[in-house]
């Protein structure tokens, strides 16, 4: 039996994503596309889909024939090319769902990340002992191994936040979510300590939003904005009762980006966050 094809990374699948957005601009069919750059209709359709790689230079050609002149977003494009190293997440690929292994993959190529949670911490901020209790919580209910290897993903990824010129990082938190005990009052005692311990690195902004604050918009689950070299490779992460999805239409892009400034607004500054969650933590 002949080695499967490995799947295509959320990067590849990406740029294949911008190229079809391209060609459909440009208003060429895959046919057309493939006849005027001189390659077959089904190499543009598997390089739209991510199945087959592409070099920089070809990218530069296909958005010559698209008429593309936008320089930034053709050089984010190229720059998208020939990365043939694997990330640590697949070590992770015969036991986790995939959307968690795209998940790490967008927060790792991210330039920065903005986050916004209403009931839990935001994974990148969770101690093992808190994301541990979290994920026994799930339904249905995950098997004693699988929770580890959920905990061990989710720490893993943490270490964008600590690699030499690591990314910003902002997340926006309710108050409600500070008074969550997952775990009981020793563990919640422990993430209120590493928040505000968190909140004092220098690529890190932690804001709350209060009780006692207006009205928000929000959506009922936790928002994962991560930022590309260029707004056109902007990528959202939602939380759903399936697991993770990846959004990157445009407008629902602007949307987010719309959701996330308006509960920035209504937010303390990040001393008086600061300051509540340190009351919280001693009334605990």
């Amino acid at each position: 039996m002949p080695p499967s094809t490995p799947l295509p990374t959320v990067r590849r699948r990406r740029l294949g994503t911008e190229l079809r957005r391209l060609r459909e601009r440009a208003d060429l069919s895959a046919t057309e596309a493939g006849t005027r750059f001189g390659i077959t209709q089904s190499r543009i359709s598997n390089i739209e889909a991510g199945r087959y790689g592409v070099s920089a230079e070809r990218v530069c050609a296909l958005a010559r024939v698209y008429d593309c002149s936008d320089e930034p977003l053709i050089n984010a494009l190229a720059a998208m090319t020939g990365e043939r190293k694997r990330g640590w997440w697949e070590e992770y690929r015969e036991i986790l769902p995939g959307s968690l292994l795209d998940l790490a993959e967008a927060e790792h190529h991210a330039t920065a990340l903005r986050v916004a949670q209403v009931i839990t911490v935001p994974g990148l901020l969770q101690t093992p002992e808190h994301a541990r209790a979290v994920f026994r919580e799930f339904v249905p209910q995950l098997a004693p191994h699988a929770v580890e290897h959920r905990v061990s993903h989710r720490i893993k990824r943490q270490e964008i936040l600590f690699r030499e010129a690591p990314p910003p990082y902002k997340a926006i938190i309710h108050e409600a979510a500070l008074r969550m005990q997952f775990g009981g009052a020793e563990t919640s005692r422990a993430q209120l300590t590493h928040l505000i311990s968190m909140s004092e690195r220098d690529n890190v902004s932690l804001v709350v939003i209060p009780f006692n604050g207006t009205s928000f918009p929000v959506s009922g689950h936790g928002v994962d904005y991560f930022h590309g070299p260029v707004p056109q490779l902007d990528t959202v992460a939602i939380d759903t009762t399936h697991g993770q999805e990846l959004i990157d239409a445009t407008s629902r892009l602007e949307r987010y980006r719309l959701t996330l400034d308006r509960m920035e607004e209504v937010a303390l500054k990040p001393t008086e966050s600061r300051e509540l969650i340190h009351r919280i933590a001693k009334a605990v």
